[in-house]
């Protein structure tokens, strides 16, 4: 339960749980003044037939509820009914009073307005008349004011229930948007945990996979190359097991630390060495170099390009059957080429050949997407070839630069 619901005062409490109860007690205040020993002679009932008028009321009151322009209405006529009878009856008057502040309370302020406007006056009108006629003290001021200050009271009152409404509203949508976006921001987090492993991982793994094949075949027949083999897995674990644990701190710091914490340009040297090692032949074309800053390289674009490094030559670990691979880097226009194939001995199967929309793809995809990025893989004349093409912001102009003629 909210804390409005908790604090409800007791008179909201009652009203909500027995209106009824409500309309009991005004019946008691409007039946009561016509048989009490009022002193002042006009406020009692003159005869029976303003002793009805009076009472009236109470039964008319209930209907407020429900038709709050029909209550008004007939409470007014009775009101004037019994005064035209010379009876200023204070349950009649209140009863008046009720109506107008219902009638403002539940409905809308081009309603209530005109109606309120058209009582005060009718009421004022015609106990100006039966005051000249009569010479009673009809109290025609008060009774206008009261009627009018109960308009202005339950409209105060219908705004106030409105803008509360609204308030409730406005926190209930708030708090589904907060649990939407929380659950958008799991979801992002569980893609985002599951890309990164595949990255840091997927292309080491290949590397020890393949190093391992080759320790269990030459075992007996070239010990020293098994022994060679067998040092490459020892470094690729260790090196796997360190970028899980720095994978793990990344993913958990805010997204400009993370950014800058992720390998880059800088790192694909490194990367490609790993592949050498195990035997490959790696052909580089680097026309932009390692210094991302240097180069006018956003972050954002460096780690994407290794990425697309990283997963290229893992494809070709993975599928290659020539143990070559070529890397090109390099500025074209106003965008970042990134470009790694490897040769194919022979044209493979349709089941043999490198997976097109594997999950590391699909992960690599989303990271070019959301540089706004195109990426291109499968096979092409004489191998398997993955690019992508990473737009680069425009150089950002001098503002010494001198005012064109």
């Amino acid at each position: 339960m909210s804390a409005p619901e908790t604090t409800m005062s007791a008179p909201r409490v009652l009203r909500t749980a027995h209106p009824w109860l409500v309309d009991l007690g005004f019946a008691l205040l409007i039946i009561g003044p016509a048989f009490a020993p009022i002193p002042v002679e006009e406020m009692r009932p003159a005869n029976p037939l303003a002793l009805v008028l009076v009472l009236l009321p109470a039964l008319v009151l209930p209907v407020r509820r429900f038709r709050p322009r029909l209550a008004l209405a007939a409470c007014v006529a009775l009101y004037l009914g019994a005064l035209s009878l010379g009876t200023l009856s204070p349950g009649a008057t209140l009863a008046l009073i009720v109506t107008m502040y219902a009638l403002a309370q539940r409905t809308t302020r081009r309603t209530s307005v005109p109606a309120a406007l058209v009582a005060v006056a009718v009421v004022t009108a015609t106990s100006l008349v039966i005051m000249v006629v009569t010479g009673m003290d009809t109290r025609f001021l008060q009774v206008a004011l009261a009627l009018a200050l109960a308009g202005a009271v339950g409209d105060a009152s219908r705004s106030r229930r409105a803008y509360v409404q609204a308030v409730e509203e406005r926190a209930r949508r708030a708090e589904e948007t907060r649990e939407a976006e929380a659950r958008r921001r799991v979801t992002e987090e569980r893609l985002r945990i599951a890309r990164d492993l595949h990255d840091a991982v997927a292309h080491r793994i290949s590397v020890i996979s393949l190093n391992a094949g080759v320790a269990s075949s030459a075992l007996e027949t070239r010990p020293e190359k098994a022994h060679e083999a067998l040092g490459i897995i020892r470094t690729t674990s260790r090196d796997v097991l360190g970028e899980i644990g720095a994978m793990l701190s990344v993913l958990r710091a805010p997204d400009e630390a993370a950014a800058r914490e992720q390998p880059g340009l800088a790192r694909v040297p490194e990367l490609i060495e790993s592949v050498r090692v195990a035997g490959w032949d790696v052909v580089v074309r680097d026309e932009i170099g390692t210094d991302a800053e240097a180069s006018g390289i956003p972050i954002g674009i460096g780690i994407v390009a290794y990425r697309v490094v990283q997963e290229g030559l893992t494809n070709a670990v993975k599928h290659g059957t020539t143990r070559r691979a070529h890397v090109l880097m390099r500025r074209d226009g106003d965008a970042l080429e990134v470009v790694v194939t490897n040769p194919l001995d022979r044209v493979p199967d349709p089941v043999e050949a490198p997976p097109a929309s594997g999950f590391g793809l699909i992960g690599l995809r989303e990271r070019v997407d959301a540089v706004r990025g195109e990426l291109d893989a499968g096979l092409a004349p004489g191998g398997f070839r993955l690019a992508a093409r990473l737009p680069l912001p425009a150089p950002a102009r001098s503002e010494t630069a001198p005012w064109p003629p």
